[in-house]
């Protein structure tokens, strides 16, 4: 059976703009792939309502899950919230227990929340919460789309919350050998590999040391079995492709 699938949805101006350095999906990619969700797609869109709906409703139709980041603070541009409603067609509002949360969470720094500061706690009809122990703001989940904060410390908390309760496959695993060839000399054999070995994937990454020319070849997949025999054929590939060094 196939693993569950998963696209983020990275949501801000700041990030395309370069202003921020984005993190999230780097630490998604990582988690997803440790307990066994294939995470297809990483999309960056602005601060724009209609082209985050718009990408929200092309990413949560062909993917098991969709995980967005960004854009649910308290500032005039954080509109994911509103977005996502509108996606689902779905009012949003103030929810009492999420008000709950923030408050509770402000009043322990002796502070109650402004106006702005409760546009955290507006909710799409339907949602569930993802709670949020650092600033008491949560995220929430509705359908197969879980919207989560783009301060990474936040995000990480939040996807350990939400990650437990998702159906998961199984985890995928990799292997890397090193090749001081590079890609050129190996290319022809690794495409052959790959074509009879389709239950895994191959990767090339072409690297330099001074003077080698080298190539890391990563194999992934499910099953240890098949990967262990992936090894053993690259390995009968790198030897037979080996530079050896000339007598004089």
């Amino acid at each position: 059976m196939p693993n569950p699938t998963a696209a983020i949805l990275v949501i801000g101006d700041e990030i395309l703009s370069g202003r921020t350095r984005e993190a999230n999906a780097y630490h998604l990619a990582n988690e997803l792939t440790r307990v066994g969700i294939d995470l297809r797609e990483i999309r960056v869109v602005p601060d724009d309502h209609d082209v985050i709906v718009d990408a929200l409703n092309a990413l949560r139709a062909p993917h098991t899950h969709v995980f967005t980041s960004g854009g649910i603070g308290p500032t005039h541009d954080d509109i994911t919230a509103d977005a996502v409603a509108a996606a689902f067609g779905v009012g949003i509002d103030v929810r009492e227990d999420a008000r709950e949360l923030l408050e509770r969470a402000l009043a322990e720094r002796g502070l109650t929340p402004t106006a702005d500061q409760l546009r955290m706690a507006r909710i799409p009809d339907g949602a569930r919460l993802i709670v949020n122990g650092r600033t008491g703001a949560p995220g929430f989940s509705i359908g197969n789309v879980h919207v989560m904060a783009g301060v990474p410390s936040i995000f990480v908390d939040m996807l350990g919350t939400v990650l437990p309760t998702l159906d998961a496959g199984a985890p995928r695993l990799s292997r890397e050998l090193r090749f001081e060839v590079g890609e050129g000399r190996i290319a022809t054999p690794l495409r052959e590999l790959a074509q009879a070995m389709p239950e895994v994937t191959f990767g090339s990454y072409p690297f330099r040391e001074g003077e080698i020319r080298g190539t890391n070849i990563v194999v992934r997949g499910t099953d240890p079995t098949v990967l262990d025999d992936a090894v053993t054929r690259l390995e009968e590939i790198r030897a037979a492709t080996a530079v050896r060094p000339t007598g004089r």
